[in-house]
């Protein structure tokens, strides 16, 4: 795990919960694992903190780095709350479930419930990809369930990897970490600030002036399904834009996948936006339904 430099230390209390140990972060939060002082139990603690934007004191405030960070700081916190408020109304089995949130040293927290369980990435790794389509079903049919209820409630997660799937005993999985989640309204168009991953970003996530929508969650879905079977992150929407020469999923895997599995994986994974499907029913029709038409 990457060493970051603003994390609260061990035994720290926040509201009403002990900080047990860091278990994650990137630019703009860090996890914590944590102790629920009340109940007695463990819990998943998220920070704001943007670490381009803000720095910890000694008492362990936070506060923006100079008067120009300043807007874009109060405005990134506005949009966590804002976002942690909509999640913790998004009560579903395969989405992390949000208790609580609230504001302290200067940023804003949200907790959520900690769950036993192996990080999907890692998964793959174990076993270089090759999960069976039984396993792939089990695993994403219930995702994209809980990825319909997030869009039907406005929002996009924006950034759907094998990294923020956490699979429960019998591989129930959980879909993680909406640090990059907005609301759709105020995401249609191209971010500066959003988070992208080689691989599992669609090439709209990347362009000024690219339109994000509940397209974009489906080609990283595709992407995430693709490398369940392969074992690697596909080629980069970018490179695939100046050159595609990523070998189609219903060629590449056709001995071993049905074939409407894959020419579902390759149409969620279509480079212009426009040609993938363009809501969940959609993709999910395509991958259950061998006569669905596209």
């Amino acid at each position: 795990m990457t060493h970051l430099t603003h994390e609260l230390p061990p035994d720290t209390v926040v509201d009403n919960y002990t900080i047990t140990r860091t278990l994650g972060g990137g630019g703009f939060s860090i996890v914590y694992l944590a102790k629920d002082n009340t109940y007695d139990k463990d819990v998943v603690i998220k920070e704001y903190m943007p670490t381009k934007l803000a720095t910890r004191t000694h008492n362990l405030h936070i506060s923006a780095l100079n008067s120009n960070c300043g807007d874009k700081f109060g405005h990134g916190q506005r949009l966590f709350f804002q976002e942690a408020n909509t999640l913790s109304n998004l009560k579903h089995p395969n989405i992390v479930n949000v208790i609580s949130f609230f504001r302290a040293n200067g940023t804003v927290y949200m907790v959520m419930e900690y769950e036993e369980g192996i990080n999907l990435q890692s998964y793959i790794k174990r076993h270089d990809g090759n999960m069976t389509e039984q396993f792939l079903m089990a695993v994403f049919l219930p995702l994209l369930d809980g990825l319909k209820t997030i869009h039907q409630n406005g929002l996009l997660h924006l950034d759907v990897k094998p990294g923020n799937i956490h699979l429960r005993e019998g591989a129930n999985p959980l879909l993680l970490d909406f640090g990059a989640a907005h609301e759709m309204m105020q995401t249609r168009q191209f971010q500066a600030n959003q988070v992208i991953t080689p691989g599992f970003s669609p090439i709209e996530q990347l362009d000024p002036g690219g339109y994000v929508g509940p397209w974009t969650d489906i080609y990283a879905i595709g992407a995430t399904i693709r490398a369940c079977i392969e074992g690697a992150p596909p080629l980069s929407s970018t490179k695939r834009r100046e050159r595609d020469t990523l070998k189609p999923a219903v060629n590449a895997f056709k001995k071993k996948y049905s074939k409407h599995l894959l020419e579902a994986i390759d149409w969620a994974m279509e480079v212009d936006p426009i040609l993938r499907p363009q809501n969940i029913e959609n993709f999910i029709e395509a991958l259950t339904n061998p006569k669905a038409k596209r």
